[in-house]
Order: structure tokens, then sequence, then C-alpha cells
């Protein structure tokens, strides 16, 4: 009895926030796929997917889209705890078009301005003119935007806490990697942060110490 009460629990929960597990399930087929190929076929199968400079000059909608449904490096599980811990709780908290307008304008947006700044370096002479070429895919601009809009979630003086949790998890490696991908995530953050318009009137904001108190009965 336990184990199927927590089973409909479980599927209680995964469809509360069906936009976060279609798409983790995408990711799934996706990482699987990956691991069929080739190196050599995968590295030329992904960079065609890839938000590059050469794609976005030629493909863009196409390679903004396809770019968020594979994952680089092929890991597969700590995406779906990320996805349960943040996105999932995103979804169930603004509805799953508000989410996804939060988790598309972190991905485009970080993209195009990240792409940008690799451009005018690139022109500058300070990058590489092979750098438009790079192979740029995976969902961490979107999750980036997501876990900064939830600050919101979070009611104050723990919201200022997270916050600051979630600008050293992100700032440190821009001040010391100094990457375009490093300033794409910083990017993001500041685009979930500038998506408080769309938390309005979306409930009471969390507070941990209460949830401890119903815990502890």
């Amino acid at each position: 009895m336990r184990i199927r009460s927590g089973l409909r629990r479980v599927g209680a929960y995964v469809r509360s926030a069906p936009g976060t597990y279609v798409w983790l399930g995408v990711l799934f087929v996706t990482t699987v796929a990956v691991h069929q190929m080739s190196p050599e076929f995968e590295d030329q199968f992904l960079r065609q997917r890839s938000t590059n400079i050469h794609e976005l000059s030629n493909n863009p909608v196409r390679v903004l889209i396809s770019s968020a449904m594979w994952i680089d490096g092929g890991h597969w599980l700590p995406y779906a705890v990320l996805y349960t811990v943040f996105h999932a709780q995103a979804e169930r908290w603004l509805g799953t078009a508000r989410w996804l307008v939060v988790c598309a304008a972190a991905h485009v947006l970080a993209t195009l301005v990240s792409e940008l700044a690799l451009l005018d370096a690139i022109r500058r002479g300070a990058a590489p003119h092979s750098a438009v070429n790079t192979l740029d895919i995976g969902v961490s601009y979107a999750l980036a935007g997501v876990v900064a809009v939830l600050v919101y979630r979070i009611s104050a003086p723990w919201r200022y806490l997270y916050l600051s949790g979630v600008v050293v998890v992100y700032a440190v490696p821009l001040a010391t990697g100094r990457t375009f991908t490093d300033f794409g995530h910083f990017i993001s953050v500041a685009i979930g942060l500038g998506c408080y318009p769309l938390v309005r009137g979306r409930g009471k904001a969390w507070n941990p110490k209460e949830t401890w108190a119903v815990l502890r009965g």
C-alpha cells in the first residue's frame, strides 16, 4: 500500500508539471541517441544543431529550438534532479505558459547576447575566427533563468539568502573563467530576475520556517 501510495504521489507530481517532464523525456531520448553515435558523427551532428554564430546566421529559429533538446556531455541523471528541483517547482507555481516564457526568454536572449559578444570579440581579434563554429548546445541558460525567477517564490528574509547563493554560483565562474558561456549564464540570471511581472498574483511566497514548523508537527 505504501509503495502504491508513493507511486500515486510521484505520478501526481509529474502531472502537475507536464512541460518539465515532457522536456526531460525528450532529453532522455536524445541522450540515448547520442550514446549510439560515433565520436566523429556526434560532433558533426551536434554542431549542426548548435547555436554558434554560423548556424544562427543561417538557421536561427531551427537551432534555437533544437539546441535546447540536447545535453552537452551526455549525462542525463543530474538534469533529472535539477529539473525536478527547479523547473518543476517553477512550472507548478507559475503555470506552464508563464514558465515557458521564462525558459524561452532566458534561452533565446542569453544565447543571442553571448553570441553577439563573441562576434564582437572575433572582429576585434580577441577570439579566433574558428569560434564561429563552436559547439554550443544545452539547456543551462533556460535553467539559470528559472533558478533566478524562483527568487520571488521565497519570502523575505530567506529570499535574499537564496538570491545571494544564485549570484555567487553564477558570478564566480564569470569572474574566474570569463568564458562566453559563463557570460551567457549570468545574462540568463538577469533575465530570470527581470521576469518579475510574470510572478505577480501567483500566490503567497513560500516560507521555509513555516514549512519546517509543519514538518515538526
